[in-house]
């Protein structure tokens, strides 16, 4: 893995997403007295910055794997990704949903032609119906954040900020699966001058907290989150990039990520969903820390049920 490889990743996949819009509020940094720029992968195609991982994942492919489809379980948000990548490659996309994920995402899998399987709102069986699924198909098994592929998509995000904000201090992200925060860390390691890398994580599924305090992955009990997109654990391929080039990460309670997103909705005008609140929480609830600093902020998606909104 090195710098040459993710400039390729990049521009493999450009004709394949957006380059998102870096935006910044006098007001939200007036109120934690540092320079903040907000990454606005809401705006990315899909919705989410999981386009950017998916669609390296499928063009990584050769032409024979293509032929017979991917296969990927997700909450939401890459199984769209997915779905879209590979309508635009013309590939066969098999899509397993827990049955508890927000409709609206669902939707979005039916607008891209992605076939939804459904199963329990449980990782194992998340895991053992997409290996059934391959296994039946010959499709090829792409992983929502654990996947080199997948990381090396996401981190053309941080790429792409530092090429506009080349002095940023610190990045803060979501943890859920890992995949955009050892993306990002990855970036920051290749294409920035000393730029750290934190995560923001909810209170109710701490499992990257606890697996860098450990020193190995730790998984959730309970994942009573409103950040849909974050009830998920780490995986063998990001972890260690995580362990060696992460700084830290953040946890916040419930209440801090609704008032973070609600916060952004109001001053910036932008639908963010509760996942993508969390860094931003993370850093209201540690201004000290940034305060006087150049702060990159990864707004990962905005795909959020509006009739279904926690504030």
């Amino acid at each position: 893995m090195d710098k040459q490889t993710l400039i390729k990743v990049h521009n493999r996949i450009k004709p394949f997403i957006h380059r998102t819009p870096v935006l910044s509020s006098c007001l939200i940094n007036e109120m934690v007295s540092a320079d903040i720029v907000f990454k606005c992968e809401n705006f990315q195609k899909m919705g989410a910055f999981k386009m950017r991982g998916a669609a390296n994942a499928i063009l990584s492919l050769s032409e024979e794997e293509r032929e017979r489809g991917v296969v990927t379980h997700s909450s939401g948000n890459f199984a769209q990704a997915v779905s879209l990548a590979a309508q635009k490659l013309d590939v066969k996309a098999y899509i397993v949903m827990p049955e508890n994920a927000p409709q609206v995402k669902k939707n979005g899998v039916n607008t891209y032609e992605g076939e939804i399987i459904e199963c329990e709102s449980t990782p194992q069986a998340r895991e053992a119906t997409a290996n059934k699924v391959a296994k039946e198909k010959g499709a090829s098994f792409l992983h929502p954040s654990n996947q080199d592929e997948v990381i090396y998509g996401n981190s053309t995000a941080a790429i792409e900020l530092l090429e506009e904000c080349p002095n940023l201090d610190v990045i803060l992200t979501p943890v859920g699966g890992g995949g955009l925060i050892a993306g990002t860390a990855l970036a920051a390691h290749y294409f920035s001058n000393n730029c750290k890398v934190i995560g923001g994580e909810p209170m109710e599924a701490d499992d990257a907290y606890r697996s860098l305090i450990s020193g190995k992955i730790e998984t959730n009990d309970s994942f009573h989150t409103v950040a849909d997109g974050l009830r998920t654990h780490l995986g063998n391929r990001n972890f260690p990039i995580i362990k060696e080039h992460v700084e830290k990460i953040i946890r916040v309670e419930e209440d801090e990520i609704i008032n973070a997103m609600q916060l952004i909705w109001e001053r910036m005008k932008i639908i963010i969903e509760p996942s993508c609140a969390v860094p931003f929480a993370a850093l209201l609830k540690n201004k000290k820390e940034f305060k006087n600093k150049n702060v990159g902020i990864i707004l990962s998606g905005g795909n959020v049920d509006v009739k279904n909104l926690p504030f």
